[in-house]
């Protein structure tokens, strides 16, 4: 039978990566992860610690798996377009790493006796086998693509985890950059009431999540 093959951790790795899991259950429910306007207003109240603090809040809700979708907003609305878009990326691309150890350290055993059997399984083994670098940064550009799942499944492959880094982050560029510019035109719409911004950045959006399907609709072969 196939199994998994990653190197083990030293101790201070497992037990970093479990205090970051027990933050991220200490911080709260899943219903305050997802509430855009205390996520804002938290962040705000730390003043000059705001930028390492929404930086450090990104990383472990991503690393605990909570879904992140608010996050760039939130940081195109507090910093702006492009610094929202910079801290974004890095909260993310952390949190997607530590997500990947997380999955390849702590519960490696446990994934290991129950679907290490499962064919899909196999199937992103051998995916990544050939080109990991390519094949990561098409998953994380594909649209509708499952960012915390995918970052626990990229951890019980072989990928080192540089590539993965790498990888992860350039993938995720075109969509933070996006998000953050729409929670920038937000922000703009609210305060000041132009709506032309806003109106823009949900193109944007949209462009982002039709164009590759498009792509790859375009590609296909054609019956005859």
């Amino acid at each position: 039978m196939w199994k998994l093959r990653c190197p083990r951790p030293k101790g201070s790795t497992l037990w970093l990566l479990g205090a970051i899991a027990l933050m991220g259950v200490s911080l709260g429910s899943l219903s305050w992860w997802l509430d855009y306007s205390a996520l804002v207003t938290l962040i705000r109240s730390w003043g000059t610690y705001a930028v390492a603090g929404y930086v450090v809040l990104f990383a472990v809700a991503t690393a605990v798996g909570v879904p992140g979708t608010f996050f760039p907003m939130i940081a195109g609305a507090l910093f702006g377009w492009v610094w929202g878009s910079v801290w974004a990326l890095l909260g993310a691309t952390l949190g997607a790493i530590l997500a990947f150890l997380v999955a390849r350290y702590c519960a490696y055993d446990w994934l290991q006796q129950r679907i290490a059997h499962h064919p899909w399984l196999h199937t992103l083994q051998q995916s990544v086998a050939s080109q990991p670098f390519w094949f990561i940064l098409a998953v994380r550009l594909a649209p509708f693509s499952p960012f915390s799942l995918v970052n626990f499944g990229f951890g019980l492959t072989a990928i080192p985890v540089t590539v993965y880094a790498a990888a992860t982050f350039i993938g995720l560029i075109p969509s933070i950059v996006t998000y953050a510019w729409l929670g920038a035109a937000g922000d703009t719409l609210l305060t000041t009431g132009n709506q032309l911004p806003f109106l823009t950045a949900s193109l944007a959006l949209l462009s982002l999540t039709v164009l590759p399907l498009w792509w790859q609709r375009r590609k296909r072969p054609t019956k005859r």
